[in-house]
């Protein structure tokens, strides 16, 4: 059982787990809201966060990236003390971060953290730049989203305008919803 890091040597052993071909912990890790404000973004139980960064990364980036090429991690896990911060400052109007509460993160981006019904998850925030250079005009995200519903066991995807970046979840018991942030916005049906 690992234990969290409290060292740069435990946090550089967290960050070599390899999650799968491409990925390691130490993509996963990087966090604006952290760096800024001087926190560290470790988690509290690595071995859970590995096991659904794991399922993340096999089952979903990596095929991601085999089919539409490079990927580029926006933002994966994140701390319950850094996504309450991110969190209140949002909700106090003093930063447009875009965290939500740590209830509704469990399970998506607070990895080490089971949700109100005990299961397991793992979000990540990614662009795929080959794929935005293919479909940047508006509403291209559809072409991908219609692949994802096609090809991967997603359990929740949200699309943002910037590079369509989106939100991909893994779960336990995926919900398999797709919204949209970006033209046209809204909850997606699969066309």
């Amino acid at each position: 059982m690992r234990r969290k890091p409290t060292s740069v040597a435990t946090l550089t052993e967290l960050g070599r787990v390899r999650l799968s071909k491409s990925f390691f912990m130490r993509d996963m890790l990087h966090s604006e809201i952290a760096q800024m404000h001087g926190l560290t973004n470790a988690p509290d139980d690595p071995d859970l966060a590995i096991a659904a960064g794991t399922r993340l990364a096999t089952e979903l980036l990596e095929p991601l990236q085999e089919r539409w090429g490079v990927m580029r991690i926006r933002s994966a896990y994140r701390s319950p003390e850094v996504n309450q911060l991110g969190w209140e400052m949002r909700t106090a109007g003093k930063a447009d971060y875009s965290c939500a509460s740590n209830d509704y993160n469990a399970a998506r981006h607070i990895w080490d953290r089971r949700d109100a019904d005990g299961c397991m998850g793992a979000t990540a925030c990614v662009v795929l730049p080959a794929f935005y250079d293919m479909c940047p005009e508006e509403g291209g995200w559809r072409v991908l989203a219609r692949w994802i519903d096609k090809n991967l066991p997603y359990a929740s995807v949200q699309f943002y305008p910037t590079y369509w970046a989106f939100n991909i979840q893994w779960h336990e018991r995926p919900a398999r919803t797709i919204d949209s942030f970006a033209e046209p916005k809204g909850r997606w049906g699969v066309e």
